[in-house]
């Protein structure tokens, strides 16, 4: 009789106890845990992270760490963490969080145009994901990637087709480079590569001559027309004359750096660079800056004239005005020369 009262008192003890332990599961596992006040909460896990720097990040998001830590260990989650970006929301349980962190990595809008060099948009890339743009730089500039795929370090800008794209935040460097390079093959269909065909140009010199028609205008309505001008320019082996390449040959210069050239003189067409298209017959050897996609594709598309000069207009700021003689530009040019003298702009 004592003994079955002794068993009996230990089947109740062990019932409260597995009672307690079934409710701390639970309450561990399926009770709201969030303690943030917006529907969500971003947190970025770089690379090679922790269980503790995950922790650290999650302590003041969560009302009871010590119950995460229990469950993250029975889940293994402690001891396989996963670098990304997570979106966590409010009243999230436990095991919602950890079910996020396992398998939820969350890819984000990545975009960038206008970028004047590798340099400039390997910056821009760094501020978006988690690689550093040092690595990036590298990796765009790796000579044997270069070299398997046509490329070289004055044309490497080229690949970068400016737009929004979807990335994993813990993109590395070569990882966002074989994308481009794979958007940039998507971009070159058969259409395209025939259309730069029949003006003699490679997918390549169409960048490098789109990016210094961007640099001539961004009104999308004239740069078809621009496009047309410097490849009548190129068909009769006349020199290119385009003078936002005469400014990159400047900037290269010790004596132009942290200036900007207002205004092109006749000292800028004596520097001696292969970018300096009035020395140098045909295309520079690489862009001088990043194209946009419509300057892209006014050189794929460029309009049919029989214009060969062209000179900024200064009754329509942002336009030009198009001759088909040296005499009628020359008039053009006069004009606008004047503007910028009575303008006070002398360089």
């Amino acid at each position: 009789m004592y003994i079955k009262k002794i068993l009996w008192a230990i089947a109740i003890i062990g019932l409260f106890v597995f009672a307690g332990f079934a409710y701390y599961f639970y309450t561990a596992m399926f009770t709201p845990n969030t303690n943030f006040e917006n529907n969500e909460q971003v947190i970025k896990i770089p690379s090679n992270s922790s269980y503790i720097d995950v922790r650290q990040q999650l302590k003041p998001l969560l009302k009871d760490i010590e119950k995460f830590d229990a469950l993250a260990k029975q889940k293994q989650y402690s001891s396989n963490i996963k670098p990304g970006l997570y979106v966590l929301k409010k009243d999230m349980s436990n095991n919602d969080i950890i079910n996020i962190l396992r398998s939820r990595n969350t890819p984000i809008t990545l975009t960038f145009n206008n970028q004047q060099s590798l340099h400039h948009l390997a910056g821009r890339i760094s501020h978006q994901i988690e690689v550093d743009s040092i690595s990036l730089l590298e990796a765009m500039l790796d000579q044997s990637f270069l070299k398997a795929h046509n490329f070289s370090k004055e044309t490497a800008l080229a690949m970068y087709l400016p737009n929004s794209y979807q990335f994993f935040w813990n993109t590395s460097a070569a990882e966002f480079r074989e994308r481009m390079l794979k958007e940039y093959k998507r971009f070159w269909t058969k259409q395209r590569q025939l259309k730069a065909e029949a003006n003699n140009l490679s997918p390549e010199e169409v960048m490098v001559l789109a990016a210094i028609v961007h640099e001539e205008s961004k009104q999308k309505s004239e740069q078809p027309t621009i496009a047309g001008v410097y490849l009548n320019r190129l068909r009769i082996g006349m020199p290119l004359q385009a003078d936002p390449t005469l400014k990159y040959a400047a900037y290269q210069l010790p004596q132009y750096k942290n200036t900007i050239i207002r205004r092109v003189l006749n000292k800028h067409k004596s520097i001696d660079s292969p970018y300096n298209t009035y020395l140098y017959k045909g295309l520079p050897p690489g862009l001088i800056t990043m194209p946009d996609l419509s300057a892209v594709k006014a050189v794929l598309n460029p309009k049919k004239h029989q214009f060969l000069y062209f000179s900024a207009d200064p009754e329509r700021i942002g336009f030009h005005k198009f001759a088909k003689t040296l005499s009628q530009h020359n008039r053009n040019a006069r004009r606008y020369q004047n503007y910028l003298s009575s303008q006070g702009i002398l360089r």
